[in-house]
Order: structure tokens, then C-alpha cells, then sequence
């Protein structure tokens, strides 16, 4: 997963407030509910020490953010009386937390908001297609084709010596509005980095768009005859298939990662190495189980890379702050232009301290490996 979202948090300093919140509003009581959420959450940022003016800028993105349909909650990041990230969940958090401290407590948004995938989905039928694009940041780009050709486009019975010339001017037709979908579609997957390409629609249409598209979009096209660009229709079947093929890529991420890390010959596992490996800017991958409950503490400095299991293995920092060991973790990914990977426990239940890396070079100074 890349990390690069959070870098406006760590370009300022804090002491953060860090608000996870459900904010569905599908019931007739949404409202007084959500203010409910918030004024609970209010009330344990203010205990904790918060300012005031900070948690009134989060409340003002609360009262007024566009709600959305259905379950859904919302991560607010605020310092100095100004939210700096706001990130919508696809569902609502764990739990509602608030939470002011040094460093803005992340791990949650990056447990719940996964590894994200760069995907392209065209709904095409023998007129034209719909494309939409979403980038590995979330952020979407569309794009409509009407198709070159809009007059025969149906193949029909005519009788007598015409019949021939008519079909192949409804496939002539066909073939000219995929060529555009198909341009439009590669255009859209080269801008985001696609790793999945869906070609929905009119069975017809998204045959000719498959036959046509270059063989690198090909090898990752998924094609269903799911969904339909008329009116009314139903798009939860098409939907599906899209948030599975983007699921199968995400787990093929994680796996890889688990693969290299199984090929460093011990080299990386468990908290202390983990740590060890940050400061010296050695990290690739950091692979971590996801643990809501967890407690665990690091030592910081004013660098990335300052971060240690003790404060005394920060001798160049005059004061060392201690800072919740998740929050410490991501902080330096981020400095280091790390990635992450956050795994079940069932994916892997044999990881040290639930935690390693996979590195980038392995030396003799690299803990586990010797001097020699």
C-alpha cells in the first residue's frame, strides 16, 4: 500500500486530533445521531487537552460534509485549529475514537482503508460507452464515448440484393464505436496505472473492445455482459464483479509481499528489527497484523528515522517524545517512501511481534545477518 496520502501529516507538527466516525444518516433520526457521535467525541478531545478552536474546525467538517447513501464513516486529522486530511470510509470504523496526541494516530484509516488498486471499467454498448477511472489515491476520472458512427447500427432483414451491404454496415458501425471506446479506455488506464481493466455491457460490444484492446490491458481485463447503459438499470451485478477483480489483485499484492519476505533468510522479522531497519532507511514493505487493540510504544525524534524501542537509541535527539509504536511505524514508512501491507491474522499467524519488512538491501549491518 502506498502511503503517500498521508504525507500533508507529517509535513507540519502537531499535537494532532485524530476523529474516526460513523456517519451513516440512512435512518429518519440520521442527523441527531451523528451529532450525538460527535458531541461524545468532542467531549473526549477537550479531556484529553485538545484545544478548542482545533475541535470546532473538526466539528465544522462533520456539520457540513455532503452526506452519503447508505453505511459509512469519515476520518478527520486536525492540528492548529485546521483539518489538514479528510478521508471517507466505505463503511463505518471499528469504533468511534478521538484521539489527541503527538503524532496523528493513522493506523486505523490504513487497517480499514486497504491496499487500493488503480482500475478502469467501460459499460459499453453498440453506440458508444461510459468509462470510469479510479486512481490508487481514489481519485476518479470519466470519460463518455457517443461512437464515430450512430446511423445503422442494427442488423436487420431487408430481403433482396441490399441484405448483405446492410450487415456489414451495422458491424462496420459496431467496430468503429468500440475503436473509440477502446481509445478512451486505454487513455483512462494509462493515466491512473490500471491493474484491473472491466469491460461491461452489451456482449457484442465488449467483444470487440476486448479484441481490440493492446495486450497489455488485455492481461488484466475481466469481461462480463453485466450491466447496461439504458435507463433503470441495475448495476449491483456489474458493481460485483469490479470490487472482486480488484480484491483478487489486492490479495495477489499482499501475497507477493509475504513471498519476498519468506526469502530473506530471517532477516527483518519482529518489532526490533523492524525499527532498526527504519532508521536506516532499509525498508521497502513493512508488513503488519492488524491489532485494533494494540498498546505498544516507541521512542521518537524530529526525523523519520528517529525511532527507536528505547530513548536512549536516540542519542542525537535532545528530547526524545514517546508516541504510540503504530502511529511512530507509519510516520517513518511515509518519510521513507515505504510501503505497507496490513494482514489478517489468519494470513499470517507466524510473523514475529506481528510485524516485518521486507527490505530493500541486506548487508552485514543489518540485524539477524552478522558483521562478518
Amino acid at each position: 500500500m502506498q502511503l503517500s496520502f498521508l504525507r500533508p501529516l507529517y509535513d507540519r507538527p502537531g499535537p494532532w486530533c485524530s476523529v474516526y466516525l460513523d456517519a451513516s444518516r440512512d435512518t429518519h433520526d440520521a442527523h441527531p445521531q451523528v451529532d450525538l457521535r460527535w458531541r461524545d467525541l468532542k467531549g473526549r478531545l477537550l479531556e484529553q487537552g485538545a484545544d478548542a478552536v482545533t475541535v470546532e474546525a473538526i466539528g465544522q467538517v462533520v456539520r457540513g460534509h455532503d452526506p452519503m447513501p447508505g453505511d459509512y464513516g469519515v476520518a478527520i486529522f486536525a492540528a492548529g485549529g485546521r483539518v489538514v486530511l479528510t478521508e471517507y470510509l466505505s463503511a463505518p470504523p471499528f469504533k468511534n475514537l478521538a484521539v489527541w496526541s503527538a503524532l496523528p494516530h493513522t493506523m486505523p484509516l490504513v487497517a480499514q482503508r486497504g491496499e487500493q488498486i488503480a482500475w478502469v471499467r467501460v459499460l459499453a454498448d453498440r453506440t458508444g460507452a461510459e468509462a470510469i477511472a479510479i486512481s490508487a489515491g481514489g481519485v476518479p476520472r470519466r470519460a463518455q464515448v457517443a461512437g464515430r458512427e450512430s446511423g445503422q447500427l442494427r442488423r436487420v432483414q431487408p430481403g433482396g440484393w441490399s441484405q448483405s451491404r446492410y450487415q456489414r454496415s451495422s458491424v462496420e458501425a459496431w467496430h468503429h464505436n468500440a475503436g473509440d471506446a477502446v481509445a478512451a479506455t486505454v487513455q483512462l488506464a494509462e493515466q491512473v496505472g490500471a491493474e484491473v481493466v472491466v469491460v461491461a455491457g452489451d456482449v457484442r460490444a465488449t467483444g470487440m473492445i476486448a479484441a481490440q484492446l493492446p495486450e497489455r490491458w488485455q492481461d488484466v481485463m475481466v469481461r462480463t455482459d453485466a450491466g447496461a447503459r439504458a435507463g433503470g438499470a441495475d448495476p449491483q451485478l456489474m458493481d460485483d464483479i469490479t470490487v472482486q477483480a480488484i480484491a483478487e489483485v489486492a490479495e495477489q499484492h499482499i501475497n507477493a509481499a509475504l513471498d519476498r519476505f519468506g526469502m530473506q533468510e530471517d532477516v527483518g522479522a519482529g518489532l526490533e528489527a523492524v525499527v532498526a531497519a527504519l532508521q536506516r532507511n532499509q525498508v521497502d514493505t513493512m508488513l503488519i497484523v492488524d491489532d485494533p487493540s494494540a498498546t505498544g510504544q516507541l521512542w521518537i525524534g524530529p526525523e523519520p528515522t528517529d525511532i527507536a524501542m528505547e530513548p536512549g537509541h536516540l542519542a542525537a535527539v535532545r528530547d526524545p517524545q514517546q508516541v504510540r509504536a503504530d502511529a511512530a511505524l507509519v510516520r517513518a514508512l511515509v518519510g521513507t517512501d515505504a510501503e505497507l501491507a496490513v494482514l489478517g491474522r489468519d494470513e499470517a499467524p507466524d510473523l514475529t511481534d506481528g510485524i516485518g519488512a521486507v527490505l530493500r538491501y541486506v548487508d552485514a549491518g543489518t540485524p539477524g545477518r552478522g558483521n562478518g
